[in-house]
């Protein structure tokens, strides 16, 4: 039976090794997401432009709702911050939600000995990855032409990403190996993800819970990506650097203990399919 490597080293080499061909497969996903549709890949861009819209409407103008970020909050203040969560929680949903299939669906390649199954999570990250870019680019927009101001801390953001990043990775191998062994899974992470919206600082800020309930919250690793996330890209201010060193450690350990999961259950992919 053949030994697959579970080094961090591995893990690195992997993806280097295969960069051109995750490259590929990514964009073909991307393409064949909106293959046969009038307006194309353009479609990747009035989607989020679409929902900022949405979100303007029924939390500023329906609900009132305010942030509560001090001084004159325009109506478009809280569906901006509101946004910023959804495109953070969108990535890290939209890999771990596709993560139990991702064997299942591609069963041709368990067959082909040469074809590096690991690097199936990396071309889901890639797809996430490009999709939160054009949400990003709508956001800027959207703040460049309403608050006629744009941070140049938002360069700081993909530093924040990172850890995220990281940790959805390790999530989505781990995932991806647990998925072919139990079918479940995919409607477990389902529900998950959908629970884990309402437990991240997404439609609210971390400061205006009660203390007990921040710091139950702060266990969440989205909260500090999120909250981070907008005090880089709207408010101007700085990461915080303690805190992104300590997550992009978490990240880098969930990283390949998950790669580690998916090489030591791979070997029988190809009996249980």
């Amino acid at each position: 039976m053949q030994q697959f490597q579970i080094s961090p080293r591995e893990m690195v080499a992997s993806f280097w090794r295969n960069r051109s061909l995750i490259f590929a497969l990514t964009k073909r996903e991307v393409v064949g997401r909106y293959r046969g549709s009038i307006m194309g890949i353009a479609w990747s861009f009035f989607n989020p432009l679409i929902m900022l819209a949405i979100y303007t409407f029924v939390f500023s103008v329906v609900f009132k709702a305010r942030w509560g970020v001090g001084g004159e909050e325009s109506k478009t203040d809280f569906a901006i911050l509101l946004f910023v969560g959804m495109i953070i929680h969108g990535m890290f949903a939209e890999c771990i939600n596709r993560a139990p299939s991702l064997i299942i669906s591609n069963v041709n390649y368990v067959k082909k000995v040469i074809f590096p199954l690991e690097i199936l999570p990396w071309v889901a990250l890639g797809s996430a990855l490009f999709h939160t870019s054009i949400s990003l680019l709508v956001l800027l927009l959207a703040q460049l032409i309403l608050a006629q101001q744009l941070m140049w801390t938002v360069l700081w953001f993909p530093v924040v990403l990172l850890p995220l990043a990281l940790i959805t990775m390790g999530l989505a191998w781990f995932l991806a190996g647990l998925g072919v062994y139990i079918r479940d899974v995919g409607q477990i992470i389902g529900m998950f993800t959908t629970i884990l919206l309402f437990l991240s600082p997404v439609f609210y800020p971390l400061s205006s819970l009660p203390e007990k309930f921040q710091v139950w919250l702060k266990f969440n690793p989205l909260t500090f990506i999120i909250e981070d996330g907008r005090n880089t890209l709207i408010f101007g201010g700085n990461p915080d650097f303690i805190q992104v060193g300590i997550m992009l450690a978490v990240g880098i350990l969930v990283a390949w203990l998950g790669f580690v999961w998916f090489q030591k259950t791979r070997k029988g992919f190809a009996d249980v399919l």
